[in-house]
Parts: structure tokens; C-alpha cells; sequence
């Protein structure tokens, strides 16, 4: 009887400590260092189901995504400027296009080559 009882209690301490363990871990997680807003759902959409994001909605998103992260004080994610400026390249909007390259050049200089080789295909 007696070691029964100490089993349970035993068992008991093992489950508190585990309950307490998950909550102080999932406590200290990190912020992200940037606000994904839609981007990452929009661009898993777009390619496995071709033809269900249309640009200017991309547009109004991302437009949408860049404003909530100002505001919170984020950052933008890499490729989130270079992605706009292909959805306005779609557009035939080619300036607003590079000017959405250019920020991400700038926010991102190792993006540069890969920018420039696509604004030089543009140019062209």
C-alpha cells in the first residue's frame, strides 16, 4: 500500500515539473526578428495553387503587412520587397517595381546580384 502511494506521488511531482518546464520554456521563446504578416501563406499559395493570388490583391497585402510592421516597429522579411516588386513588374507598373527592388537591395544588400540580374532582365 505504502509504495503505491509513494508511485502516485512520485508520479504526480513528475507531471508538475514537466507542466512547469513547458510553461517557463514556452515563456522565454524569442520574438521574431520580423513581422511575416500574409507573406509566407501568400507566396505557399501562390505556388501550389497557381492563379489563386491574383497581383493586386499580393499588392494590397503586402502593402497592408508593411504598414502593420512601421507601425509596430518590425522589420520587413527578406524578399518581401523584392516579391511586391515582381507582383508590380506583373502589373506592367514597372517603376513602382523598382523602386520595391531597390528596397530590398537596400534592406537586404546580399540580395544585390540576384536584384540586379532581375532588373537588368527588365530593362531589357
Amino acid at each position: 500500500m505504502e509504495s503505491n502511494a509513494r508511485k502516485l506521488m512520485a508520479g504526480a511531482l513528475i507531471k508538475r515539473i514537466v507542466a512547469f518546464s513547458c510553461l517557463i520554456v514556452s515563456g522565454c521563446t524569442p520574438p521574431s526578428l520580423y513581422y511575416w504578416g500574409e507573406y509566407e501563406d501568400m507566396i505557399y499559395q501562390m505556388y501550389s495553387e497557381p492563379g489563386s493570388a491574383d497581383p493586386a490583391t499580393q499588392i494590397a497585402k503586402l502593402r497592408e503587412d508593411i504598414g502593420i510592421a512601421s507601425e509596430s516597429g518590425n522589420q520587413i522579411p527578406p524578399g518581401l520587397h523584392a516579391h511586391l516588386g515582381y507582383m508590380y513588374y506583373l502589373q506592367g507598373d514597372t517603376q513602382s517595381a523598382f523602386l520595391e527592388f531597390a528596397a530590398e537591395k537596400q534592406l537586404f544588400p546580399e540580395s544585390a546580384i540576384f536584384i540586379d540580374g532581375l532588373m537588368s532582365r527588365i530593362k531589357e
